[in-house]
């Protein structure tokens, strides 16, 4: 039976505790661990039963116990404590009004899944959880910030597993009222809608709410009449359908986005799509600046592209999202008829390879196009992002491909274990979450008693086991299993045994079950080969994707194994995990196990919450451990080779795994004093927590894409769209006339005023001579680009050296020249290139143009002396 009417019911709080309410709908509580120890003192089984939602818990309890609670001294000094902290939390924020104090700026943030808090299920895995962390160190920071997202009714799956151990997937519907999300609503109170052209169509969005501390988190929601029960389920499941429901969710996430953002009134100085699913977002500003601002196509893209930032997160081809030519004429046609492209020209934004017209349309690839500022999320990743994408840049030798690097991090306070904190609090000062890797206050680390340290970690493992037995009991009875599965999951584990957690997506290139490579020898390692003192137990969580049959395959070959070698106390699988598992694991386990396919790991965070608790990594060189301090902190996986036979490579690391914890990590963690310290594994806990928690937070992460990314984007915006976009307007016209003439230009001759044998720091003269066409000495950089020479006869790097003009010879031709050295010995090789230049150009790679000269094609004389070239007066005017 359908309603007439709706109520909104909010729960009836006490005077007194009025500010229960605003505490649980701001996330902040989510990292204020006193905070959450409120709400757990509410009612704690509620609590629990409630998955830590506090608006759920407040809709649910008792209102007698509210009241009574009201009447406690205690509980309400305690309340009152949690609303003045988060009143100055909020009015506090200073670190971005330091660096930028008269901007008058807005970052918005586009990402397809969002990990706050285990109560807001939409999310599956890192992306999502390290976007949740941008948000909340944007608020640390006092970023003006917002995130821009979907809200999916049944989010991500829950986990379960049968009887045989084959994973099964549930999908709980969200109840967004009861969850700490708020609709956005007019001036009149009615719901606030956007909407979305669809082929036949329109789509309608409603806007809630998610308030991150400062930051507020922007969701849209098509689950609403009018729209078809189709159109409904847009935002029904993370990553759910088939291809055409992929690209209905993209184009709400992104044309979607950007309309919610003007609804809202917010005017973004920034668009960072945090991998390429928001991409669609370009199409729209586009559109935007066209009919809004009366730009031409050309100037409208410049100006979408001079504000858009791209992270990618993707390593491998095979994880960027594709659309073929048809579907993307379909749905996004219109747009090439407002831009006047043909078919062809609109593909092109997507393509690499433009004049391949069989190729897929690459979100990847249109994000690059669209950006100002390219990032991957490791250094490592940036390397290997710069060869996924080099075709972009033909001719350009890949170390210079404008794709950078900015580590991923995690927010400290979200991921350290509340004792843990406490510690750090007392030893480092309550700023420890948000200092760089160069204050002061980590020398104290050494400071920490090592026998208070190791307590705390003891009392963190002893934690995890009885969370892991409680949770494991509770997925058994849910499935109805057998009462002495039930009793026997109540004694899993061992408090007091080295544990080893691992804990992530089940891709298969993650390799969760390397471990299991040689069945007999990790059995004697999980037995210590009959020594009590030298047990190894392994804590195991994760999901995989639920059409991903090999990855489902990994999991039940785990547990099939335990149960066969009689181990299932010893190697325990956390069924469905999720941010609060995560936290347990990353706080109680020993040593945090991670053996991707390198170089297939873009970054890995979990390793970085783990090591902020003092855990020990144990880890293939891949991601953010490769640049890691990998001897102090914990152990590296071979020493970073990569294979072209998987099965050769998984044997050879399989056995270095085993190498490890056989003769450094079990040696190391039982090797203990006469007051049961291991000194040795304490110290490495020390070092990971003085190494590893500075440089791995979004803290410093987020700083940094401020100062190289939103800062410099934000700046260009308005240098382009002064004096009615004249600046913008210029560039495009430039960029019209640039392409017309680029490859009319001639390399005519270069004179080398040296002998072919050098020594080193022997300098010498080179002049070039240049037929400009119709390009003018202001259009160009030229450069000599010196590098080593390799076996295969190239240059695959080196530097450039910036030439100058000197003038015009009698017959027109352009003349530069330059002085130049070589600082290192053996085959060194020369060659010449053009780049363009403009003053409104952001980099001379933007254009994606560049000219070499070609030994076969340019007269290339060697001499001893250069004759100097009288200035002409095109030279002074230059």
């Amino acid at each position: 039976m359908r309603p007439i009417r709706t109520f909104n019911v909010t729960p009836a709080l006490p005077p007194r505790l009025a500010g229960l309410k605003k505490l649980a709908y701001n996330l902040q509580w989510d990292w204020d661990v006193d905070t959450i120890e409120l709400f757990r003192r509410l009612d704690p089984d509620l609590w629990e039963s409630s998955h830590y939602n506090p608006v759920l818990m407040l809709g649910m309890i008792n209102q007698q116990r509210l009241q009574a609670i009201a009447d406690d001294e205690g509980f309400v000094a305690q309340a009152d404590r949690a609303v003045q902290r988060l009143d100055d939390y909020l009015s506090e924020r200073t670190w971005h009004h330091r660096n930028r104090p008269q901007s008058d700026e807005c970052y918005a943030y586009f990402s397809m899944e969002f990990g706050l808090t285990s109560c807001m299920p939409v999310y599956s895995g890192g992306l999502g959880v390290l976007a949740g962390d941008h948000l909340k160190s944007a608020s640390d920071l006092g970023l003006p910030l917002v995130g821009v997202g979907l809200l999916y009714q049944e989010g991500y799956f829950a986990q379960y597993f049968n009887a045989d151990g084959w994973q099964q997937e549930r999908y709980p519907v969200n109840d967004f009222y009861n969850m700490p999300l708020e609709l956005e609503r007019d001036d009149q109170g009615s719901e606030m809608r956007i909407a979305v052209e669809y082929p036949g169509r329109t789509v309608y969005a409603r806007i809630w709410r998610v308030q991150v501390g400062t930051v507020p988190l922007y969701l849209l929601d098509t689950n609403i009449e009018p729209n078809n029960q189709y159109d409904q389920d847009i935002c029904d499941r993370l990553y759910g359908g088939d291809i055409d429901m992929r690209i209905h969710q993209e184009i709400m996430l992104g044309i979607g986005g950007v309309r919610m953002l003007e609804a809202l009134g917010l005017k973004p100085t920034a668009y960072h799509m945090n991998e390429g699913h928001s991409a669609f977002l370009a199409l729209e500003r586009i559109r935007r600046f066209m009919e809004r601002d009366g730009l031409a196509y050309p100037e409208a893209l410049q100006m979408a592209a001079s504000s858009q930032i791209f992270t990618t997160h993707t390593p491998v081809p095979a994880g960027i999202d594709l659309f073929s030519s048809d579907k993307i004429l379909y749905y996004l046609g219109r747009y090439a008829r407002k831009f006047g492209l043909s078919d062809d020209e609109f593909l092109a934004l997507g393509r690499e390879d433009t004049g391949d017209l069989s190729t897929p349309f690459s979100m990847a690839v249109l994000a690059i196009k669209t950006a100002s500022f390219v990032n991957g999320v490791s250094q490592l990743h940036g390397a290997v992002s710069r060869e996924m994408f080099g075709g972009l840049w033909q001719d350009l030798p890949q170390a210079e491909v404008p794709i950078t690097a900015i580590t991923n991090g995690v927010h400290a306070r979200s991921c350290v274990a509340k004792s843990t904190q406490e510690l750090y609090d007392r030893y480092l000062g309550p700023n420890w979450s948000q200092a760089g890797a160069k204050d002061d206050l980590w020398e104290r680390v050494q400071s920490i008693p090592d026998e208070e340290l190791w307590r705390n970690h003891e009392l963190c493992r002893s934690q995890l086991v009885k969370y892991a037995r409680s949770h494991l009991q509770k997925s058994l009875l849910e499935r109805d299993a057998a009462p002495t599965e039930v009793a026997k999951a109540a004694e899993i584990l061992d408090p007091a045994v080295l544990t080893i957690g691992f804990a992530r997506r089940f891709a298969t290139y993650k390799r969760a079950t390397l471990f299991l490579h040689d069945l007999d020898r990790i059995r004697k390692i999980i037995t210590g080969d009959g020594q009590r003192r030298q047990r190894v137990q392994f804590v195991i969580a994760g999901k995989a994707h639920p059409k991903d049959i090999p990855g489902k395959e990994l999991i039940r070959s785990i547990i099939h194994f335990t149960r066969d070698k009689g181990l299932d106390s010893s190697i325990v699988f956390v069924p469905n995990y999720d941010i609060h598992i995560a936290r347990a694991m990353v706080a109680g386990a020993d040593i945090w196990l991670n053996n991707p396919r390198r170089p297939r790991e873009a970054s890995g965070t979990s390793g970085m919450k783990a090591a902020m608790n003092g855990l020990l990594n144990l880890s293939v060189l891949d991601g953010w451990w490769d640049e890691a301090d990998y001897v102090r902190t914990g152990w590296a996986i071979g020493s970073g080779e990569e294979y072209d036979d998987p099965d050769y490579q998984d044997e050879v690391e399989a056995n270095a795994l085993y190498e490890l914890i056989e003769k450094e990590v079990v040696p190391l963690f039982y090797d203990r004093d006469e007051n049961d310290i291991p000194r040795g594994w304490v110290a490495k806990m020390k070092d990971a927590i003085y190494l590893n928690t500075p440089r791995f937070n979004t803290s410093r992460m987020v700083k940094e894409y401020a100062r190289r990314a939103y800062f410099m984007v934000s700046d260009r915006l308005h240098q382009l769209r002064a004096d009615q976009y004249a600046p913008a307007k210029e560039l495009a016209a430039w960029h019209t006339h640039l392409s017309e003439h680029w490859y009319d230009m001639k390399i005519k001759a270069i004179d080398i005023a040296a002998p072919s044998a050098l020594q080193v720091n022997e300098t010498f003269n080179v002049q070039a001579k240049i037929a400009l066409g119709q390009l003018s000495p202001e259009d160009l950089l030229v450069e000599l680009y010196q590098g080593t020479v390799q076996v295969d006869g190239e240059m695959h790097t080196g530097i450039s050296i910036a030439m100058d003009y000197q003038g015009q010879d009698a017959d027109g031709n352009s003349l530069y020249a330059a002085e130049m050295q070589y600082v290192t010995s053996g085959l060194q090789g020369l060659s010449l290139r053009l780049l363009p230049r403009h003053r409104y150009l952001h980099s001379s790679l933007e254009p994606r143009l560049i000219l070499w000269a070609n030994p076969e094609a340019v007269a290339i004389n060697m001499t001893s002396s250069i004759p100097d070239v009288p200035p002409t007066p095109a030279a002074s005017q230059a």
